[in-house]
C-alpha cells in the first residue's frame, strides 16, 4: 500500500483527486493539505510515500517547497500551468499532471508510482540493508542487466529526475532510483549528501575549496544548505591547526 497526501489550495481539486485515490486499491489517502506547510503536521503522524502537489498556492508554492525540502517522498505535480514542467522534472518529480486531470491519466501516474515504489521496497532496499550488516556490495538493475557495485569503489553519486548515476573506481552505472533512497541506505559515516543532486564518499574527498569538493578530476558542488554539515563531518575532527 502506498500512503499518499494531496496538497492543493482548491477544495474541489482536493476532493476530485481524493475520489480518484479511493478508486485505486494500492493507494491510501492519509491526509489532505491546503498548502505545503501543513504537510509537516501530517508527516509527524504518518509516513508518506507519495505527494500529489499543486504549484500555485498561498504561503508557499509547490516549486519552492521542492527546492527547500531535503529527501521528499515521491512527488506528482498537479497543476493547470504547463510552463513549470521542465523545472519540476529537474527537481526529480515522478510525473506532471495537467488539470483538468482525467482518471485515465491519473491511473497511469499512480501505476508509475506503484512500479517505482515496488522496485525500491522489493529490490534495492533489502540488498542495501544487507550490505550494512555483513556485505560490502549491492546489486542494481541497469537496463536488462544486474550490476554488482562494491561499496568501497563508490566515488560519488549524482541524481537526476528519476534515475541516478553511480560513479565508481571501475566506471559509472545508471539505474532507475531516487537519490534519497540511496542516501537512506548507505552508511551515514561513510557517505554524505552535499547537494540536492549529489552524495559523495567521505574517504574519497581529496579537497574542499569554496563551494566545491574535489574527487580525482571531478569538481562537485556543495550547496549552501549542506556546507556547514560537510565541514563539520568531513573536516573539523581531522583539521590540524597551529
Amino acid at each position: 500500500m502506498i500512503n499518499c497526501v494531496i496538497i492543493d489550495d482548491e477544495p474541489l481539486a482536493r476532493e476530485g483527486l481524493a475520489n480518484y485515490v479511493r478508486e485505486v486499491d494500492f493507494l491510501q489517502l492519509v491526509g489532505t493539505c491546503e498548502h505545503p506547510l501543513e504537510l509537516i503536521q501530517v508527516l509527524d503522524r504518518q509516513s508518506v510515500d507519495l505527494i500529489f502537489l499543486d504549484i500555485q498556492m498561498p504561503k508557499m508554492n509547490g516549486i519552492d517547497f521542492l527546492k527547500i525540502t531535503q529527501s521528499p517522498p515521491m512527488v506528482v505535480i498537479t497543476t493547470a500551468f504547463p510552463n513549470f514542467a521542465l523545472e519540476s522534472f529537474q527537481l526529480n518529480v515522478l510525473d506532471y499532471l495537467l488539470k483538468p486531470i482525467t482518471f485515465d491519466r491519473f491511473m497511469k501516474s499512480a501505476s508509475k508510482a506503484r512500479d517505482y515504489h515496488r522496485l525500491l521496497t522489493n529490490s534495492i532496499a533489502p540488498d542495501l540493508t544487507q550490505t550494512e550488516q555483513d556485505d560490502d556490495y549491492f546489486f542494481i538493475k541497469c537496463g536488462s542487466k544486474y550490476e554488482k557495485v562494491l561499496i568501497d569503489d563508490i566515488l560519488y553519486i549524482e541524481g537526476l529526475q528519476n534515475y541516478v548515476t553511480i560513479y565508481t573506481l571501475k566506471g559509472k552505472y545508471v539505474t532507475m532510483l531516487y537519490l534519497k533512497n540511496l542516501e537512506q541506505n548507505l552508511a551515514s559515516k561513510s557517505f554524505i549528501r552535499v547537494h540536492k543532486s549529489y552524495i559523495v564518499a567521505i574517504n574519497k574527498i581529496e579537497g574542499i575549496e569554496g563551494n566545491e569538493i574535489f574527487i580525482r578530476t571531478q569538481r562537485i558542488p556543495i550547496s549552501r544548505n549542506y556546507r556547514e554539515q560537510v565541514i563539520n563531518q568531513v573536516v573539523k575532527d581531522k583539521l590540524w591547526i597551529k
